[in-house]
């Protein structure tokens, strides 16, 4: 064998476990979801939205989202694709009166985490 076919061999070897090491370490694919939430509760209430899959809130930075009473507030943001995000929501003021996984993500629940694909949730109902 040549060594011009034995060394084009190794190029196209190097050539392709680079870029399969290059693919191992692409950042997940990015994808956009808004959550609906509507505060039917007669007290104002705080928001987060937690990633069960990376140290991740939104909004962040000792941040809350916040929804007077009566009010629906649309919250856009960008995940990774196939996420887990869940939402805790408590009584502005009383952390002892909560929906989701509450502050600080720090209950389990039920029905509360959606998965990041694209698009919009339903409405998401805070009452009493």
């Amino acid at each position: 064998m040549s060594s011009l076919a034995t060394g084009m061999r190794r190029a196209a070897a190097l050539f392709f476990l680079a870029g399969t090491l290059a693919g191992s370490v692409l950042p997940a694919a990015a994808a956009d979801v808004t959550f609906v939430m509507r505060n039917e509760h007669p007290n104002a209430v705080e928001v987060e939205l937690y990633s069960q899959d990376r140290n991740h809130i939104w909004p962040g930075d000792n941040k809350v989202f916040y929804l007077d009473d009566g009010e629906t507030k649309q919250i856009p943001l960008s995940c990774n694709e196939g996420e887990q995000i869940c939402y805790g929501a408590w009584v502005s003021g009383d952390k002892g009166t909560y929906w989701g996984t509450g502050p600080d993500n720090g209950e389990t629940c039920e029905d509360c985490c959606y998965t990041c694909t694209g698009g919009e949730t339903e409405e998401i109902n805070l009452v009493q």
